[in-house]
């Protein structure tokens, strides 16, 4: 099945290039110029991914990025913010709100065809077997569910990913780098600090529970998943 990437850009030769791109690489491009027409767009069928500039007329992507993500209908449809502000505080605010990644422009086609493939592979089903549990966590992929003493926790793919990852090698401390390799892949484009931005959004979403307290930080060597606390 072709996937349709709704690319949100005011800049109309940057559009048009990008969806270019996409087409020759086998996807459907849908594009939007500003916020309101984007969120027309965001309706069945939902595209499979979006790419989001920052600066749109009326309002921002960071705004839209909010609004997906109050809907249970799109906020499970990755995106991947495009923007000239590559100061690292505007990498951690877009990532924090719900980005599934960052590319600054200018940009190659071919550095966006990797990330596009990249965020794309972590959303995707993981494979089933299993379920894993500890302590009344349990992580099923057969149904990719997250459940926390019965309670469901709603999360994005890569922190879901990255929690399937913990929870399958437990008590073992991983590098910022390992876990790059291991959940975003070795072939992608992303900077140490991303595992950071993932950690938070990772524990914010186990705090409720109390399960946050799993994932610690091990001073000058990563993180590592234990139940020992």
């Amino acid at each position: 099945m072709i996937k349709r990437i709704l690319v949100v850009e005011d800049e109309a030769p940057i559009r048009e290039m990008i969806s270019l791109v996409l087409e020759q690489h086998g996807y459907q491009s849908i594009e939007a110029a500003d916020i309101s027409i984007a969120q027309t767009l965001l309706t069945e069928p939902f595209p499979d991914l979006v790419l989001l500039d920052w600066m749109l007329p009326g309002g921002s992507g960071i705004q839209l990025i909010k609004s997906m993500k109050r809907e249970a209908l799109t906020r499970d449809i990755p995106i991947v913010m495009l923007t000239a502000r590559g100061e690292e505080e505007d990498r951690v605010l877009g990532l924090e709100s719900g980005a599934d990644d960052y590319v600054t422009k200018p940009f190659s086609p071919k550095e966006l065809l990797a990330r596009i493939k990249a965020v794309m592979r972590r959303s995707s089903p993981m494979p089933e077997h299993e379920s894993i549990s500890f302590n009344g966590l349990i992580l099923d992929p057969s149904s990719h569910r997250v459940m926390a003493n019965d309670v469901p926790l709603e999360m994005g793919p890569t922190e879901y990913k990255l929690l399937h990852f913990f929870m399958s090698h437990p008590e073992r401390v991983y590098s910022r780098e390992q876990l790059l390799n291991q959940v975003w892949g070795t072939n992608v484009y992303v900077e140490d600090r991303t595992v950071d931005v993932f950690m938070r959004r990772l524990r914010k979403t186990l705090e409720s529970s109390g399960y946050d307290k799993m994932l610690q930080t091990v001073r000058g060597s990563g993180y590592r998943f234990s139940t020992r606390f």
